[in-house]
């Protein structure tokens, strides 16, 4: 994604009722954050492989390079020393413990005693009570529902992961980003001369309703050779929660419209993901400078939506910001 300055581009925001507030797009964060994961304490009752002692088993099918718990094939030079096959290919066939030379031995015995062992997720300490023989727990892992999330901000590589709170707190004390209440909005986009921006990333907004995080994305890309606009809803939760909630998007000017409905992803599938599936309101650039009027030089685009339980007909719902939470 091209570089943009930060004071380039700009996104006006409003909910109803509420006088319109300047909000600056970003493409690169200038909070630089480590990796951080919230965790609770670990349940009693489960045995945790790390306990099994210095010389434990555990410590054992631990690859000395990466530090990672090695599957089949499990590779050992003449002394006995192991490591992982994807190891294995970065030292150049050198053991890392005695600097002799591998081969293709591998170590069978090692591989037979991690197939009886029955180990926890890794994630026991954020609550998962879940124990998996030992070559079926990293496919859980992959999946587990208590797995931290990603941070979702938009327009940075940030590593920051947590529970969803964590997150929340997260975006508003570190990126700054705008947090409102209410499952209705009414947000006005920006730019002067868009038709020198080819990528852009508006800066992200979170609103809480329904006792929900969403988190509204908006952003300028290029379609093949068309250059088009994207906003789109994600949804703080995994996926099988954010199917509850349903979302519509609206954008028009001059006697038409624009009208996206559809069901908020998950963070669990990346910004880019979502962008690239194109599961939101893609807007034309030539009709949104039409919907922007005027001479067509400055984007003025006004994206209206609301958030609403699937389970409510949303025809018959009246969601009054700030009392939806």
């Amino acid at each position: 994604m091209a570089a943009i300055e930060t004071e380039s581009i700009e996104c006006v925001s409003s909910l109803d009722g509420i006088e319109d507030e300047e909000i600056h797009s970003s493409v690169s964060s200038h909070v630089h954050n480590s990796h951080h994961t919230q965790f609770s304490s670990k349940p009693r009752n489960v045995l945790l492989a790390s306990e099994i002692g210095p010389t434990g088993v555990h410590e054992l099918l631990e690859c000395p390079v990466c530090t990672n718990s090695m599957y089949p094939p499990i590779h050992q030079c003449h002394n006995g020393h192991t490591l992982c096959s994807t190891c294995k290919s970065r030292v150049h066939n050198r053991c890392p413990t005695c600097r002799q030379e591998l081969g293709d031995i591998r170590c069978l015995a090692l591989e037979k005693v991690a197939e009886s062992l029955e180990l926890p997720c890794k994630y026991y300490s954020l609550g998962c009570p879940e124990i998996f023989p030992y070559y079926s727990k990293v496919k859980h892992e992959a999946l587990c529902n208590l797995r931290p999330y990603n941070c979702p901000y938009a327009g940075s590589e940030c590593v920051v992961t947590g529970d969803i709170p964590y997150l929340v707190s997260h975006l508003r004390d570190d990126h700054k980003v705008d947090m409102h209440t209410g499952c209705t909005f009414n947000h006005r986009y920006v730019k002067s001369n868009p038709r020198e921006v080819e990528n852009a990333t508006w800066m992200l907004t979170v609103f809480h309703c329904f006792g929900q995080y969403f988190c509204l994305h908006f952003e300028a890309f290029q379609l093949g050779m068309a250059p088009v606009y994207m906003a789109f809803l994600r949804f703080m939760g995994d996926e099988n929660e954010a199917r509850n909630f349903s979302y519509s998007l609206e954008v028009g000017a001059n006697g038409r419209k624009l009208v996206w409905e559809g069901t908020p992803r998950s963070i669990r599938d990346s910004h880019r993901k979502v962008r690239d599936s194109h599961d939101g309101l893609v807007i034309q650039r030539n009709m949104a400078l039409f919907f922007s009027g005027g001479d067509r030089k400055e984007l003025k685009l006004r994206v209206t939506g609301r958030i609403w339980k699937e389970q409510q007909n949303p025809e018959a719902v009246v969601c009054i910001p700030n009392l939806c939470s």
